[in-house]
């Protein structure tokens, strides 16, 4: 494809909204891709580690957590596109790794949604007495829906779902500090493990088992670049948003890790489907309990709304390049990726239909391990092969930070096999099923050889987008 007026025509039924989304928005929307993961999932890697165990590996996950979006809040200064991982990965290592790291960041991007709503299933289940099919569908239809409706409404629904999350944590926190006694972070019985202790009841094999929960205090706050070709400004929103969101995060994991084991036990909240209701509880906070339990559902809303948009824009920045399908990437009149929401969305829903959120989710960490040892690998190339691009913001500690996040990345690769060796396995079996799709096929049919062709071709698909816009506004 390289006749200028088919290119022109191409990426014109295209676009993006620009200008969309400010630093704000954009850290509301980290914290949203992240938030339900504070009220549940978490809390079992107590039960695999004791609290000891569990602090460790969520401290060593909250390193690698912020040390990547360090790096990546550097590429997406330099590389502003909707791609994200991908994008950034395509400048490092060729069409070929960048396809790679957009296929991890897409299985964990569609399969996260499909185990989410099985657990609003449950919390549905238990507010109204209604679960299975129906309810996942209902709520994938509804949130898709509002995707379409555009991108600023969009966030702005996801901004107040996720502020009632918030409130409910921060509501919980509260409650929670009178009760707490720190005797009650070492209530688990030491097990004659090698390593175990009063600190760690598990031994240090506890702490490998436990990272995969660790990161489900972080998991998906890297989706932010996402967002770039839409912001207003992507140079200054993009890092603002994705470290703003990170700092959040951590101060809402230190709350929860701490408050609710010191208040309920360790042991109680090791095993609990719902923690921060089992602790209110067990507190003596009845009502408020209620109240969260009932906000808990608003917490999953909000990561199952925000990495819908996710996954619909990378699809998009992958079925614009030509890798996946080009229709993929058609926008409707509201600037909203059709079909790069609706196609991923009826994968998720038939996913679903399994029941078995845990297998799932672990799938989905898998995805979101192999990604970010590739995107911490395209920061060290990037910086190697590419030190005169222009940077507007720099990684503090440059390579030394994105190798930490690497090689922490890789750890946690295996803690999710340690843990669950079915979902590494079923996992790897659908990375390399989608790689055999791009080197039996797709790679020879990318609308652009290089990444600064393609990033040019969109450049310039704006440029004349503006222009007739601004034409048009004379003419009237």
């Amino acid at each position: 494809m390289t006749d200028s007026t088919i290119d022109r025509e191409y990426l014109a039924k295209r676009q993006l909204k620009k200008g969309t989304a400010g630093w704000v928005l954009l850290a509301g929307l980290g914290v949203s891709y992240v938030i339900s993961g504070d009220f549940a999932g978490w809390n079992f890697g107590i039960g695999e580690a004791g609290w000891g165990g569990f602090v460790i590996a969520a401290i060593l996950m909250g390193i690698m957590y912020f040390a990547l979006v360090l790096s990546l809040a550097e590429m997406s200064a330099a590389i502003p596109a909707s791609g994200g991982g991908y994008s950034f990965a395509r400048q490092a290592m060729g069409p070929a790794g960048g396809y790679l790291t957009g296929l991890a960041v897409l299985i964990e991007y569609a399969l996260a949604p499909a185990a989410i709503v099985i657990f609003i299933g449950a919390a549905v289940e238990e507010l109204l007495g209604i679960n299975g099919p129906l309810v996942y569908a209902l709520f994938y239809a509804i949130f898709i829906g509002i995707h379409l409706a555009g991108v600023g409404e969009a966030l702005k629904v996801m901004m107040v779902i996720s502020g009632l999350a918030v409130f409910a944590i921060i509501a919980t926190a509260l409650a929670l500090l009178g009760a707490f006694d720190a005797s009650r972070l070492f209530d688990i019985t030491p097990s004659d493990a090698a390593g175990a202790s009063a600190f760690l009841p598990f031994g240090w094999a506890g702490v490998w088992a436990a990272l995969p929960f660790g990161m489900w205090l972080f998991l998906a706050v890297e989706g932010v670049p996402l967002a770039a070709e839409e912001s207003k400004d992507p140079a200054r929103d993009v890092p603002r948003g994705i470290i703003g969101a990170m700092l959040f995060l951590i101060v809402t994991a230190v709350l929860v890790v701490v408050l609710l084991a010191g208040a309920a036990g360790a042991s109680a909240i090791g095993q609990s489907g719902v923690p921060l209701v089992d602790a209110l509880k067990m507190a003596d906070h009845p009502t408020l309990a209620m109240l969260v339990n009932v906000l808990g559902l608003a917490g999953l809303i909000a990561s199952f709304f925000s990495i819908i948009y996710g996954y619909s824009r990378l699809v998009f920045a992958l079925s614009r390049a030509g890798y996946l399908p080009r229709m993929l990437s058609l926008t409707s009149k509201r600037k909203a990726p059709t079909w790069a929401l609706v196609i991923p969305g009826i994968f998720g829903f038939l996913v679903s239909l399994s029941g078995e959120g845990d297998l799932i989710l672990g799938m989905a960490v898998v995805g979101a391990t192999l990604s970010y040892s590739l995107m911490a690998l395209s920061h060290i190339l990037l910086r190697l092969k590419r030190p005169d691009m222009p940077r507007p913001y720099k990684t503090p500690g440059g390579m030394l930070t994105s190798g930490v996040a690497l090689i922490l990345s890789l750890v946690a690769l295996t803690g999710v096999y340690a843990f669950d060796p079915r979902a590494f396995f079923y996992t790897l079996a659908l990375f390399v099923a989608g790689a055999a799709y791009y080197f039996l096929y797709s790679k020879n049919t990318l609308v652009a050889k290089t990444a600064e062709e393609e990033f040019q071709l969109v450049a310039n698909a704006e440029s004349d987008l503006d222009e007739d816009t601004a034409w048009s506004a004379n003419a009237s």
